[in-house]
Order: C-alpha cells, then sequence, then structure tokens
C-alpha cells in the first residue's frame, strides 16, 4: 500500500517541495519524502476511504478539472482555496475572530469621537487657542490617513496578523501617554501617534476576515462586522456621557499635574484595542497571505485547525481534514535580501531589509493603476472620496449647527440694561447674558458670566470669582477697582479708561471650572447618531447577497443624497438630530457595500494595499468635508447641502458601474 503521508506533499508548477525554510531556496524532496507539517499524524486521519476501490481522491478530481479549463495558477489557488473554506465550513473559529477583529474596528469608531468629547474640557485644561482646537480636532484623521496608507501597505508584505498587533500596539501606548501630557505640544503629538497606529485597523481587518470566509457568507459576515464601528461610537458617547462631567473623578499633584476627568475617559477610550491586541496573540495569520508567500506547511496547518475547531464545535470531530494539495503560484518569491553577518553589522542587515520592504510597499502601490486594476481603483477612488466628503462633513455639520441653534437661542435672551444706577449693592446672584449700556455702579460687589458692559463708569467696585466668557468691557471708566480672582485679561477691556485698579489673585493659565457646564447634548447626539446605523446595518447584512453590493452601494447613496434636501427644514434642534440619524441609518448601507466591494475586487497580493490607499483617501476627504461644512454654519445652509447632494449623486452613479462581485471568488 502507498505511503499514506506521500500525499500531504505540497505541488509547485509540479515539483514537490517541504517545509518552508526562510531566506533560502526550497530544496527538493523525494517522491516518498513526507511533509514536516504532517508528521506525527495518525495514519487513518490522512487515509482515504475510497483509496481502496481505486475511487480518486476528490482534491485529485478537483485539480483535474481545473487544469481542463486551463485556468492560470493564481485562478487555481483562488479556486482551490474557496473549496478549502467550504470543507472549513463557518463557525466557531471564524466567530471568536470576528470578535477579535470587531474589538479592533471597535476602537477605530472611538478614536474619531475621543477628542471631539474631550476639547470642551480639554481646551481649559490646556489653555487652546481656537486655531489649536481646530489643529488638535484634525490631527485625528491626517494621522489615521498616514496610518490607513502604511498600514494597509506593509500587511501585504510583512501579515496581516502581525501588522494589526503592532498597530494596536502603538494606539495603546500612545493613547495611554496622551492622557497623562499636560501640554498641548505632547498631547498633540501622542494623538498623532496613537491615530497613525489605530488608522490600520480598517484596511487589515477586513482582508484578514474575508480571507477566512466562503464567497456565500462573505457579503453579510463582513456587513455584520461592520457594526462594530457603530458599538464604538455608541461606547464613546456612552462613557464620556459617564465619566467627563464627573470632575471628581480626577486628582492634582500641586500646581504641575493635574489629572481631571476627561483624562479618565481618554485611558477608558482604549480599552477596546487592549482586549483586540490580547485576542489577537491567540489568533492565527492569514493561510491565504501565507501561501502567497509560499509558506504551505504553516498555511496548511492553520488550514486545518479552522476547519477542525468548527467541526468540533458542531459535535463532528470525527470529520477528517481531506486537503492534501495545495497550488501555489510558481512565482513566490523570496522578497526580503538576507544578509550574513560576515557581510555586514546588523544594522546594515536591518537598513537594506528596511529599504526592500518600502520598495516593494511602494511597487504594489503603483501596481493599483495597472492596466486590469486601474479602472477599478479610479472608481472605487471616486466613491470613497465622495462618500466620506459627505458623511464627514454632515457628521461635524450636525453638532456644529445644534451650538449654532443653541447660542442663537441663548442670545435671543439677552438682556439689555440702559442707564441703570446701582449703588452700595451686593450681587449673590451671578449675571449672565446682559448688556449694560451707560451704567454707573458705586461700591458694588458683582459676579457675572457672559455680561458685555458698554459706556459705563465702576467706581469702588469689586469683581469676584469672575467667568470671562463672552465678557467684556468697552469704552468704560474704572476706578478705585479690584478684580479678585478673575481671568480677565488685556484683550476683555477695550478702550477702557483704568484708574488706581488692581487685580488680586488673577488666574494665571486656563484652568477647569468644578461648576463648567457641560453639555450633554454633544453626547446625546452622538449617541442617536451611532444608534441609527443599526438598522440600516442589519438590513444591509441581511440584503447584501440577495440584491447585490453595487445596488446598495448606488442606491444608499442616492436616497441619502435625496434626504439632504431636507436639511432645509432643519430650523430647530431636535429637527436636525432627526435628520442626522436618518441620514447615518441609510448610508451606513453604502458604506458596508462600499467595504465589501473593496476586499473582493483586489488580489490578495494587492487586497490591505488598495484598502488602505482607498481610506487613506477617505480620511483625506473627511478632512476637507469637515473643514468646509463647519466654516459655512451660521452663514448658509445651502452651500453644505448642495456639495453634499453633488458628492452623493456623483458617488451614487460611479458605484453603478462597478462589476458584480457577489459570486465573485477573492483572487
Amino acid at each position: 500500500m502507498a505511503d499514506p503521508y506521500q500525499n500531504n506533499m505540497y505541488q509547485q508548477g509540479g515539483d514537490s517541495y517541504g517545509t518552508y525554510g526562510e531566506g533560502g531556496d526550497y530544496p527538493p524532496q523525494e517522491e516518498d519524502a513526507a511533509s514536516d507539517v504532517t508528521e506525527g499524524h495518525d495514519e487513518e486521519d490522512q487515509m482515504y476511504e475510497g483509496e481502496y476501490q481505486g475511487i480518486p481522491h476528490p482534491d485529485e478530481v478537483k485539480a483535474a478539472q481545473r487544469a481542463a479549463r486551463g485556468i492560470s495558477e493564481l485562478e487555481e489557488l483562488s479556486e482551490q482555496y474557496e473549496d478549502i473554506m467550504e470543507d472549513c465550513g463557518h463557525g466557531k473559529f471564524q466567530w471568536t475572530l470576528f470578535v477579535v477583529l470587531g474589538l479592533a474596528l471597535m476602537a477605530d469608531g472611538v478614536e474619531c469621537f475621543v477628542v471631539a468629547f474631550v476639547l470642551p474640557s480639554a481646551e481649559k485644561d490646556l489653555c487652546l487657542s481656537h486655531a489649536e482646537k481646530g489643529t488638535l480636532g484634525l490631527i485625528v484623521f491626517l494621522s489615521m490617513m498616514v496610518g490607513a496608507f502604511v498600514w494597509g501597505g506593509l500587511a501585504d508584505k510583512v501579515g496581516r496578523r502581525r501588522c494589526l498587533i503592532v498597530a494596536l500596539a502603538i494606539n495603546c501606548i500612545f493613547s495611554f501617554l496622551s492622557s497623562f501630557a499636560q501640554g498641548y505640544g505632547f498631547f498633540l503629538f501622542f494623538r498623532l501617534l496613537s491615530g497613525i497606529g489605530i488608522g490600520g485597523t480598517v484596511p487589515i481587518v477586513y482582508s484578514y476576515f474575508s480571507e477566512f470566509l466562503q464567497m456565500d457568507k462573505r457579503g453579510e459576515h463582513l456587513s455584520w462586522l461592520c457594526m462594530f464601528w457603530m458599538v464604538g461610537g455608541i461606547y464613546a458617547s456612552f462613557t464620556a456621557w459617564g465619566i467627563i462631567p464627573r470632575y471628581g473623578w480626577g486628582f492634582s499633584m500641586g500646581t504641575e499635574f493635574q489629572f481631571h476627568s476627561w483624562r479618565v475617559f481618554v485611558l477608558v477610550a482604549a480599552l477596546p484595542a487592549i482586549m483586540s491586541l490580547v485576542g489577537l496573540t491567540f489568533m492565527p495569520e492569514s493561510p491565504r497571505f501565507l501561501l502567497e508567500n509560499a509558506k504551505h506547511d504553516e498555511a496548511w496547518m492553520i488550514l486545518k485547525q479552522v476547519h477542525d475547531t468548527n467541526w468540533r464545535a458542531k459535535g463532528q470531530p470525527e470529520k477528517v481534514f481531506t486537503v492534501t494539495h495545495i497550488k501555489a503560484p510558481k512565482t513566490a518569491e523570496d522578497e526580503f535580501i538576507e544578509i550574513q553577518s560576515a557581510t555586514g553589522t546588523a544594522v546594515q542587515r536591518w537598513a537594506v531589509r528596511s529599504l526592500t520592504l518600502c520598495k516593494l510597499v511602494f511597487r504594489n502601490v503603483a501596481s493599483l493603476l495597472s492596466a486590469e486594476l486601474r479602472y477599478a481603483t479610479l472608481f472605487m477612488a471616486v466613491i470613497w472620496f465622495c462618500m466620506a466628503f459627505s458623511y464627514y462633513g454632515l457628521s461635524v455639520w450636525f453638532p456644529d449647527m445644534i451650538k449654532h441653534l443653541q447660542y442663537m437661542e441663548y442670545r435671543s435672551k439677552v438682556k439689555v440694561f440702559h442707564g441703570e444706577r446701582v449703588e452700595n449693592y451686593h450681587f449673590n446672584f451671578s449675571l449672565e447674558n446682559q448688556i449694560h449700556r451707560e451704567g454707573e455702579y458705586i461700591n458694588d460687589n458683582i459676579k457675572m458670566k457672559s455680561v458685555k458692559f458698554e459706556d459705563s463708569l465702576f467706581e469702588d467696585c469689586r469683581f469676584e470669582d469672575i467667568r470671562s466668557t463672552d465678557t467684556m468691557f468697552e469704552k468704560c471708566t474704572i476706578r478705585s477697582t479690584v478684580f479678585f480672582n478673575t481671568d480677565l485679561w488685556e484683550e476683555k477691556f477695550i478702550n477702557c479708561k483704568m484708574e488706581n485698579t488692581t487685580f488680586e489673585q488673577n488666574k494665571h493659565g486656563c484652568h477647569m471650572d468644578s461648576v463648567e457646564e457641560n453639555d450633554i447634548l454633544i453626547y446625546l447626539v452622538s449617541f442617536l447618531g451611532s444608534l441609527a446605523v443599526l438598522p440600516g446595518n442589519i438590513i444591509s447584512a441581511l440584503y447584501m447577497e440577495k440584491i447585490g453590493r453595487v445596488k446598495i452601494i448606488g442606491g444608499s447613496m442616492l436616497t441619502s443624497a435625496g434626504c439632504t434636501f431636507f436639511l432645509f427644514l432643519s430650523f430647530s434642534q431636535s429637527a436636525i438630530i432627526a435628520l442626522q440619524c436618518l441620514f447615518c441609518g441609510i448610508s451606513v448601507a453604502a458604506w458596508n457595500g462600499i467595504e465589501v466591494v473593496t476586499v473582493e475586487l483586489y488580489p490578495a497580493s494587492k487586497r490591505a494595499t488598495a484598502f488602505g490607499v482607498l481610506n487613506a483617501l477617505c480620511k483625506l476627504a473627511a478632512i476637507l468635508g469637515s473643514t468646509i461644512f463647519s466654516s459655512f454654519v451660521g452663514i448658509t445652509k445651502a452651500v453644505p447641502i448642495l456639495l453634499s447632494f453633488t458628492a452623493l449623486v456623483c458617488g451614487g452613479l460611479v458605484a453603478l458601474k462597478l462589476p458584480d462581485t457577489r459570486e465573485k471568488i477573492l483572487q
């Protein structure tokens, strides 16, 4: 009887190879030699029951059918890999990986909200100017753009799992450090590096997970995975709501080190990334990536692990993994240049490897514009850009419009006093939202907030605990007056005349106020917007295979474009919140379809690179959209609405030109 281990040899172009050895050629083996991965396996596990009857092995039948069709080696590998994944089934292994990668995607969703939630508190704690606040808000998308490009390219050359672990570790480390940063410069720097780390999650997660899915499960389960981004938004808004207003949760060490509650939130926001990082240590590398890099034995062992894990969980531990041959492309090459220790130092070897890796990554990026991928890349670039420009632009416009309406409502209630005279009076309440013109205040004790004095006289007065938000003195005369424990600075006194005026215990720098009003509406709006994604996500996941990716993308984008015209009716806060929920619920279906199609259009060797480039373009569009849309708040609604409508219609029409990838085997 033939040696049962003989069939476990991996074939490449008709030649047999043993264990893949890094840094060297593949040594030829004899016909009856056994592969290292199968040593120690029970003989009956590898026995094909039809062997005694002379019935061909199913693998041999499928290989003969593929050979008869004259397909290329890459196509043969794709078809064989699809057959293997069908044999492995969908079960416990995929669901475990689903949760681990979902937590990484959740961490990406959290990162988009962290800075927005902490800014109201951090601007006081870190003494941020308006320009610095704007820079901090944009740095998130800028760093994630860089991270998407870098980690997406590396994942195709170094490995999905390895790159995702490093990217998440970078995010966790610098998120932790940013929570302790006391100055604006360090906080900005640490958030920049944190964003570069988390920016790699989206392109890697989708590429990684798709390579463990069979064709008929791919669209639905990649869409379910998208729900974790929504969960990230809910988690961020819920924890921010529960932590940031709790000022007592912080502590301080003198005047130099302050750790307020918003810093606690920054730490808590990193928990999904930490949990995903821990989970990834128990997950294997993508076998499809290993096969692309000629690591046949490692790929076979992982595929067997997937198969056995799923069938044991289904109560069929006796089901045997029958795969005996895995085709690999002839062009597989050892892409990293190995230098022996005698030819240079460790630093030199590292430098050459790094340079070679960079060249390979940029070569892969350039290949996205090759003849066979040019149109796919162009169409996807237009769709990603248009969708991101509109989505992120409106995501900033909605809360900014709510703040503007709040401000207008607040200013509409302003009280104006003209020519009043107040003498020897102690204000036991704070003046707020008032304008006083041509008044006289003699020997008064005053507390106030958001008050403007014009052409007024102050004599023998005492100002205590002044919060200078929107407080202004213009063309006033101030005599023999004391400012005690205030943060009023020179710019608050416009064309004023001061005589014998003193400032006692004046506040230096910026300080958190324990009674600072923290508007919970910013958390509520984000929470409702994220929650509104749920129905759209469920519907798109259930119908991704039935309707098709192209129709879902095109239909969702065009429907979202129609919804933007309802923004002309947004005259109240409740109307804006309702329209935001409607827009987010519809547009999520388009996002699901875009991410699924991006995975399916590109071959394994370029999948993460393409996803990274397109996701980087998405972040660039987010920067442009959020900047442009926010600049028109309080000026006009027409420009943001028309820009959003035009972008969505353009992207939706281009999406309808995409090929249908529902029944396409992953290349």
